[in-house]
């Protein structure tokens, strides 16, 4: 079983910066995939980005690249999504999700319970 907990949600200006944490528990779940996803109210969830158990590959969706990077350490089963560049429209509920295989934007068996992130303009 693999339990996930996100932190570092906040209200931030546009053009700020904000770090999210996903702390993880599970005897494998260093060998996971992680993703981060998120879901603004009215919208469907989306993937935002995801990074191979080993840290070695990582995959954006087009709307973060460039702005967002995920990263891992596997010593201390932590997950981090660095957000920078923020605007408006990355408000939204922000989850950890994990998986065995690939690093892929889809296919998450785990989820965290989310932290919010507001952008205020």
């Amino acid at each position: 079983q693999v339990m996930l907990r996100e932190s570092g949600g906040g209200l931030v200006q546009a053009g700020g910066s904000l770090r999210l944490s996903c702390a993880a528990s599970g005897r494998f779940v260093i060998s996971y995939a992680m993703g981060w996803f998120r879901q603004a109210p009215g919208k469907e969830r989306e993937f935002v980005a995801a990074i191979s158990w080993e840290g070695d590959s990582t995959i954006y969706a087009d709307s973060v690249s460039g702005r967002f990077s995920i990263s891992r350490d596997n010593s201390k089963k932590t997950v981090f999504l660095q957000m920078n560049s923020l605007k408006p429209e990355d408000t939204a509920n922000y989850y950890c999700a994990a998986r065995a295989g690939e690093a892929t934007p889809s296919g998450y068996s785990y989820w965290g319970q989310g932290t919010q992130v507001t952008v205020s303009s």
